[in-house]
């Protein structure tokens, strides 16, 4: 018997919509993952795009577990000597641009820097408010929170 392997033609990508309001980001982040791989599907494989396209509302309004809102660090370096940065995601979330805690969330549980990867996360957008502009793809709702009861808090 020989192994089936989907070819990019082959693939039938859907559109789904998430709701974040109330979501853990980590449990989210590993869904999201989950779906941009295409590692729902019976006839995944691993070389192929084959993943949805995920849209989030409300990511403004997605929450942490713990204290973790205001203990959790990120850093990054600038590339100049003595450049480390830190931020906490209530600074972000806070901040001009709190989608970015879901989209970085995300990336970080994609493969490493591969073409691949990088055309996976481009399925992926996120919207710090509740409407969106791709009612034309007629996307699926996912109810993510009711999944598992500890998918939510508060």
């Amino acid at each position: 018997m020989k192994t089936y392997s989907v070819k990019p033609a082959d693939v039938e990508k859907k559109w789904v919509v998430i709701d974040a309001e109330g979501a853990v980001v980590g449990r989210l982040a590993a869904y999201i993952a989950t779906r941009l791989r295409g590692k729902h599907r019976p006839d995944y494989t691993p070389h192929v795009d084959m993943g949805d396209n995920v849209i989030v509302v409300n990511a403004e309004k997605v929450v942490f577990t713990g204290r973790k809102r205001d203990n959790k660090r990120y850093y990054w370096h600038t590339g100049h000597p003595g450049g480390i940065k830190e931020t906490s995601p209530a600074k972000l979330l806070d901040g001009r641009f709190p989608e970015r805690v879901v989209e970085k969330a995300v990336l970080r549980m994609l493969p490493k820097d591969s073409p691949l990867a990088r055309q996976q996360f481009s399925n992926l957008r996120v919207y710090a408010g509740a409407d969106h502009k791709h009612e034309a793809q007629q996307p699926e709702v996912v109810d993510f929170k009711s999944m598992n009861t500890k998918n939510t808090r508060g």
